[in-house]
């Protein structure tokens, strides 16, 4: 889930039709939920910050940022994710 949203996201920062980023829009404001409740339960500082990007994608009332700072925030937020993921890998590693 995680790494299909960075792609998508990276995607955003070439020319694409506006319906491209209204779908964006709605799957990061789904998956953000998704990953606020998972993380709602032992880590507050990754719930919040998901909350605040939920806030951020959310479809319902756009935030005018202007094409050079939605595509930093979609760097930022695919860095984000990758770093999410780096993080996870070992944790499951070591379970092993």
């Amino acid at each position: 889930m995680k790494i299909i949203l960075i792609i998508l996201l990276l995607i955003c920062l070439a020319p694409m039709p506006y319906g491209y980023y209204t779908l964006i829009r709605y799957l990061s404001a789904i998956v953000f939920t998704i990953m606020a409740y998972d993380y709602g339960k032992n880590q507050k500082t990754l719930c919040m910050i998901c909350v605040i990007l939920v806030g951020l994608f959310q479809p319902v009332i756009k935030i005018p940022l202007g094409r050079e700072v939605w595509n930093l925030v979609d760097i930022l937020v695919a860095v984000f994710l990758l770093l999410l993921l780096e993080r996870k890998i070992p944790k499951n590693k070591e379970k092993s």
